[in-house]
C-alpha cells in the first residue's frame, strides 16, 4: 500500500451511524435514509424522549433489521458531547458515520436589535456542537483508519443576509471548521463535508423563521427565488446518504448548498 493509500471506505450495509439532532427534520430524514440503504446500526440523539421514541419507530419501519437506539442528551456542552460519543461507541460498536444536525431556538434579527448578552449564547449553540462531537469521535475514527462526518450549516455562512449577522458568523465557522478538519483528517481516511441549505420545508427551523416578524418577510422573498422548489428534508437526506457512501469516497472538504435555486452560494 502506497504512502497516501488508505483502506477502502465501508459500504453502508456495514456502517453504523450516529445522528445528533436525529429526532426530527433533516436529521431524522437522514437516519431513515441510512436505514433504507441498509445501515445495520443507527443511534439518534435528541433532547425529547417522546420524540426520540417516535423517531426510533419511524426508522425501524423502513428496515426492521436495523438496530435503532435513542439517546437523550445535549450536544451544546463539551460534557454532553463526551457522553454522546461514549455511549455511541459502546452501543454501536464504533461510529462509522457522524451526522451533526443540531439546531438552536434562534431566528434572524437585525444586529442592532440583538442584546449584547445574547450574542455568545446564539453563536455557541449554533457553532460548537459539531466541533465538540468531532473532538470526541475523530480519535476513534483515526484509530480505525476511516469514517465519515457530515455537518449541517446554512447558506447564511456563505452569503451575507440581513438579520443573520450572528447566525451567519456561526454557520461560517461550521463551514471553515469542516473544510479544515477535512484536510487534517484525510490521511486517516476520514471524509468531512457540510450541507448548507437555506429554507427547508417542514422543519422546525423554517417554521420558526417564517411565522412572523422581520424574518418572515425576508424568507418569503427568498422562497420566491427557489424556482426548483423549496427543498424538503428528504432532499438533504439523499445527499447525506450519498456523502456517507463509498460513491463519495473522494469527496471531502466541501460545503454543498441545496436551496432550490435561491442562490448560487
Amino acid at each position: 500500500m502506497g504512502t497516501h493509500e488508505i483502506s477502502p471506505p465501508k459500504e453502508l450495509k456495514d456502517s453504523s451511524g450516529l445522528i445528533v439532532g436525529g429526532t426530527a427534520g433533516i436529521g431524522l430524514a437522514t437516519a431513515v435514509g441510512l436505514a433504507q440503504a441498509g445501515a445495520p446500526r443507527i443511534m439518534v440523539v435528541g433532547r425529547g424522549t417522546e420524540r426520540g421514541q417516535t423517531a426510533v419507530e419511524r426508522i425501524s419501519s423502513v428496515n426492521s433489521a436495523c438496530e435503532v437506539s435513542f439517546l437523550s442528551a445535549d450536544a451544546t456542552t463539551s460534557d454532553g458531547a463526551a457522553h454522546i460519543a461514549s455511549e455511541a461507541e459502546r452501543i454501536l460498536g464504533g461510529v462509522d458515520i457522524l451526522v451533526s444536525t443540531t439546531a438552536a431556538d434562534v431566528r434572524p434579527e437585525l444586529f442592532a436589535n440583538i442584546p449584547t448578552d445574547d450574542i455568545a449564547r446564539i453563536f455557541n449553540q449554533l457553532a460548537l456542537p459539531c466541533m465538540y462531537l468531532a473532538s470526541e469521535i475523530v480519535p476513534h475514527m483515526t484509530a480505525r483508519k476511516g469514517g465519515v462526518i457530515i455537518n449541517l450549516a446554512s447558506d447564511a455562512g456563505k452569503t451575507a443576509t440581513p438579520g443573520e449577522s450572528v447566525i451567519g458568523a456561526a454557520k461560517a465557522a461550521i463551514v471553515m471548521f469542516t473544510r479544515t478538519l477535512a484536510i487534517e483528517a484525510k490521511r486517516s481516511g476520514i471524509r468531512v463535508n457540510v450541507l448548507t441549505p437555506s429554507l427547508v420545508n417542514g422543519t422546525a427551523s423554517t417554521e420558526r423563521i417564517t411565522s412572523d416578524g422581520f424574518s418572515a418577510k425576508l424568507f418569503a422573498k427568498a422562497a420566491q427565488q427557489a424556482h426548483l422548489g423549496v427543498p424538503e428534508s428528504e432532499d438533504l437526506a439523499a445527499l447525506a446518504v450519498f456523502l456517507a457512501s463509498p460513491a463519495a469516497r473522494r469527496l471531502t472538504g466541501q460545503a454543498i448548498s441545496v436551496n432550490g435555486g435561491i442562490s448560487a452560494a
